[in-house]
């Protein structure tokens, strides 16, 4: 052959090779056949085809493409340097990238390559080559998608214009507001601002203040700059509020015809005493047989929120009450929470009801569900209902007295909250013997006074009477999932997963600090374990930490229409059906399970599961306001103490310091480690210490020690403590 010849037959297989890649790069996910492909290419001769079949064979023997299924070709994937993901950002300015759909190391992301990309944002990254072995690097290439558009910070007000600095420790630049977008905020206002363009040139991005929020360290702007900064409502739109005033709200002859009529069933509610909003009744009855007919009656929220309404889209947006420190941020006005859909005594009210027949050991006969009308005869506080309980009789003292004074209660309302209590704890402990966790976490509550100002701290503690109310809401939670779970139709169920063993063989690490452990030998002997753990640290000094430790372990519950049961509650369906003035997925319950009470068709799960991921969302975020609720009144609380010594257990330890929770109150600060003066202090992850590189004395996690308040500051939510000495 001629070199001429020998010169155009590469060039021709060249171009074949090169109009092979173009075909099988455009459409990756594709595969094709040599037909497909001589087409795409306008290849028509019998030779060139021959040549086409030749090169697509000798371009899949050196693997740079691969063979489907006989005879069809796909693109041979690459190993990706662009990833996909969420970005998250420390407090030192680094950030990783949690990768999307993969199972693989977090990507490390310089400060210098973040690239104006936010913590929580959607994010592509480039993927640099490992080097020696060290953890995945990137570099920020694109934002897709930011988390959030606005931020709670302070105003700083030069002539002409302003910068925003955001309270978010995490957000690393300011905000550059000008003159005309300034809203009328002055110097050190905190304000909430709304992200705009940041030019190419600019080194902050462009803002505009949308609300001033008040002056720094007051209590009012302080607890609406928390809800702020989760993108949490403190008033309902005035469109809201004026539906919601149209709402006829009386009680129907017709209505009721409609529904099973338990007015004249014994009634009442248990509630926390300074609840307003009642959503949960019990009611109680004897039947001939022996047996007992139990109410679990829920506010029918749903009769009155309809879909296609503004009152509907505003509870959906919200999706949760959101419970402050000091005030409730309702998912529903008032006009429902407090009033029509609250179970109030002596007003008759449209409920959704979960009607169980039990005999006395609690094991359950037969189950109804469906709409009712009651009429609750007493309204009781726990402290009330746990008297009955602790005494067997109905004479409630003044002390704990809900009403203007003491006051007795009907023998036949002593005999239900007794046959009640003896009932729950039956389930309670089958329950915990078919794997359920008993998390009794402590809560920290305070006493306010007129001003919000914290003049105390208590524990809010579960006693027999809120474990009453509990297993009852848990029977019927688990009834209705179980109902409509059997029969494989769409529903929303509460879920929980398994936990990470991980997780747990570093809670192990923990714990065992303090003398405990868990056995992780199969799924019975570590919940059998976790349980005794939380049963050995109640009332120690380490309780309030293991408890934690214990909670962060596990997954966390959330709501999808794809079932696989609650860990933690050992349930294999679970939903919530019994808060609908609180939780936007009890009204979806409510819906589904009546549709279909109605012999109604089965609606496509996709919607409910976008509405299960906006609920689940939601919840998380009133979880933290409400967290930083509770950390904001505790400084609040210490600035009062600050001339007193107090005694702490080591909570957390870190490169830059040591975490004290102070055992009478659990409010937790940091001692810096800068401020240790009497040694070198060097941080170590293994020992869960800091350790002095001189006299080697250690401060490790868990150990007793004496601080003093060195700094509190309202606005950073941060509280500093001194160091005295460890308890010896």
């Amino acid at each position: 052959m001629s070199r001429k010849k020998k010169r155009a037959r590469s060039q021709r297989k060249n171009e074949i090779t090169k109009g092979i890649f173009t075909i099988l790069e455009k459409e990756p996910s594709k595969s094709f056949n040599y037909k497909q492909i001589a087409a795409k290419l306008g290849i028509t001769e019998t030779k060139d085809r021959n040549d086409l079949i030749k090169r697509l064979g000798q371009l899949k023997a050196s693997d740079r493409i691969v063979e489907v299924e006989r005879g069809k070709f796909k693109k041979k994937p690459s190993l990706k340097t662009y990833l996909t993901g969420r970005i998250d950002v420390t407090t030192s300015g680094n950030a990783y990238v949690i990768v999307d759909n993969e199972e693989r190391d977090d990507i490390f992301i310089p400060y210098n390559r973040l690239n104006r990309a936010f913590h929580g944002d959607s994010v592509e990254v480039f993927l640099k080559p490992r080097r020696n072995g060290k953890k995945p690097e990137g570099e920020i290439s694109k934002v897709l998608e930011r988390k959030k558009n606005s931020y709670v910070g302070t105003v700083d007000k030069q002539k002409t214009f302003a910068f925003v600095r955001p309270s978010d420790p995490k957000m690393y630049t300011d905000i550059f507001i000008p003159m005309e977008k300034l809203k009328k905020a002055e110097d050190g206002d905190k304000v909430l601002v709304n992200l705009g363009d940041w030019p190419k040139d600019a080194e902050s991005p462009y803002g505009e203040v949308v609300q001033i929020l008040g002056k720094p360290g007051e209590h009012n702007t302080e607890i609406h700059s928390i809800l702020a900064e989760y993108g949490l409502p403190y008033e309902f739109p005035y469109e809201v509020e004026q539906f919601a005033k149209t709402l006829d709200t009386s009680i129907k002859a017709s209505e009721i015809a409609k529904r099973r009529d338990m007015r004249k069933v014994l009634t009442f509610t248990i509630d926390p005493k300074d609840a307003k909003d009642f959503d949960d009744a019990l009611s109680f009855q004897k039947l001939e047989s022996g047996n007992y007919e139990i109410g679990v009656h829920i506010a029918d929220v749903s009769h009155y929120v309809e879909p296609g309404t503004v009152l509907e889209d505003e509870a959906y947006e919200r999706a949760t009450s959101v419970y402050l420190v000091d005030r409730v941020v309702p998912m529903l006005p008032e006009i429902l929470s407090n009033n029509a859909c609250s179970l109030r005594p002596n007003e008759e009210k449209y409920t959704f009801s979960a009607i169980f027949e039990m005999d006395e050991k609690a094991n359950l006969i037969n189950q109804w569900f469906g709409r009712t009308v009651i009429n609750s005869n007493e309204r009781f506080a726990y402290e009330e209902a746990q008297h009955i309980i602790e005494t067997g009789e109905g004479n409630i003292p003044k002390e704990i007295s809900i009403r203007k004074g003491a006051y007795s209660v009907d023998a036949d309302v002593v005999e239900a909250t007794l046959t009640f209590d003896k009932l729950a704890k039956i389930m309670r402990k089958q329950r915990m013997d078919n794997g359920a966790i008993s998390f009794d976490k402590i809560e920290v509550r305070f006493n306010l006074n007129a001003e919000n100002e914290p003049q105390s701290v208590y524990f809010k503690e579960a006693k027999d009477a809120n474990k009453l109310i509990e297993e009852f809401m848990l029977l019927a939670n688990k009834k209705v999932a179980e109902f409509i779970g059997k029969q494989k139709k769409t529903f929303v169920y509460r879920i929980h997963d398994e936990p990470d063993e991980e997780k747990l063989m570093a809670l192990n690490g923990v714990i065992s600090r303090f003398g405990h452990s868990i056995n992780l030998q199969d799924r019975k002997s570590i919940n059998s374990s976790l349980n005794q753990l939380l049963q050995d640290v109640r009332g120690k000094k380490e309780q309030n930490l293991v408890d934690t430790l214990t909670i962060r372990s596990m997954s966390k519950a959330v709501y999808t229409t794809e079932n696989i049961g609650h860990y933690g509650l050992g349930f294999e369906y679970y939903s919530h059906f019994t808060s609908p003035i609180r939780r936007y997925p009890d009204v979806m319950v409510h819906r589904l399970l009546q549709h279909y009470l109605d012999g109604g068709k089965q609606p496509k799960a996709t919607l409910y599961e976008e509405k299960c991921k906006h609920s689940s969302d939601m919840e998380l975020l009133a979880a933290n306001a409400e967290r930083d609720s509770v950390k904001y009144m505790q400084i609040k609380f210490m600035e009062d103490h600050k001339d007193q010594e107090f005694l702490g257990v080591i909570s957390g330890v870190t490169e830059w310091g040591i975490y004290v929770e102070i055992i009478e109150n659990k409010c937790e600060g940091m001692v810096r480690i800068r401020d240790i003066k009497d040694d070198y202090y060097i941080f170590d992850e293994r020992q869960y210490a800091i350790v002095g590189e001189r006299y080697k004395r250690m401060y490790q996690l868990g150990d007793e020690v004496y601080v003093m308040v060195k700094n509190t500051d309202l606005i950073k939510r941060h509280l500093d403590f001194s160091l005295i000495g460890k308890k010896e």
